[in-house]
């Protein structure tokens, strides 16, 4: 009988709780592949030891979530400034070109007979935040295809030989945590006719999207630690059924 593929690529959860010196249960979920939380404490232990910082002073409001986020909502804005002030660079490329040279005959010295540039060989792709070994990216709500984005820029990253390790933060969150907090609000913090399920909704983000693109191999042999932002995390927001909630009884 063959084995599921997470049992080979994905890392005992305790095991990378104690590698990573774990004190944020109940906020965020961890799921390490291929090795990614040994390598991290090991490779960039101060890299490590910025990001556990940079989780532990984040949180999220229901408001927040409940409220207009266009393009940057303030709690995507506030996640970044955090990790400039841990001397993470914003936004980073990578670009490469590659030589290709022939040679004629056996050694070292053997004479060239051509050479050949290909030009944007690794083109332009794009990590929200890089320091050191490790590539890092922030994903609140966005359509799951850019998952696939990310794990292709670690993949670069990690093959041009620039990270040892690519991290990604996500959300974690349930439809039914969603639908608890009811509706969304407008710019003038007044609720709408919209509810908050129908704005995360199924083709949006979540580390379930996330983890079965790593399983497939989307990031090729790079390691991916992943922390899913859950309930505990969130502030004022209250455990109440959504058949309690204004408007949203059977």
């Amino acid at each position: 009988m063959a084995r599921s593929i997470a049992d080979a690529v994905f890392d005992n959860v305790d095991s990378v709780k104690a590698q990573l010196g774990w004190t944020l249960e109940g906020r965020y979920s961890v799921t390490s592949y291929r090795s990614a939380a040994a390598v991290l404490a090991q490779r960039a232990p101060e890299e490590l030891a910025a990001i556990l910082r940079i989780l532990d002073r984040f949180t999220i409001s229901a408001s927040e979530i409940r409220s207009p986020g266009g393009n940057r909502m303030s709690a995507t804005t506030r996640f970044a400034d955090l990790t400039a002030a841990e001397g993470f660079h914003q936004e980073v490329r990578i670009e490469a070109d590659l030589t290709v040279r022939l040679r004629a005959g056996k050694g070292e010295h053997a004479r060239e007979v051509d050479r050949i540039l290909r030009e944007d060989y690794i083109h332009n792709h794009l990590v929200d935040f890089w320091r050191g070994r490790v590539a890092f990216d922030y994903e609140w709500n966005s359509k799951d295809q850019t998952y696939d984005r990310d794990l292709y820029a670690f993949r670069s990253f990690f093959e041009a030989g620039v990270i040892d390790v690519g991290v990604i933060v996500t959300r974690a969150l349930s439809n039914d945590f969603f639908l608890s907090l009811g509706y969304c609000l407008d710019k003038h913090g007044r609720e709408t006719g919209n509810t908050v399920a129908a704005k995360f909704g199924a083709s949006t983000t979540g580390t379930h999207k996330l983890i079965s693109r790593i399983a497939a191999g989307r990031s090729g042999g790079c390691p991916v630690l992943v922390f899913g932002i859950l309930p505990g995390n969130v502030t004022d927001y209250t455990t109440e059924s959504p058949d309690e909630l204004p408007g949203l009884s059977n």
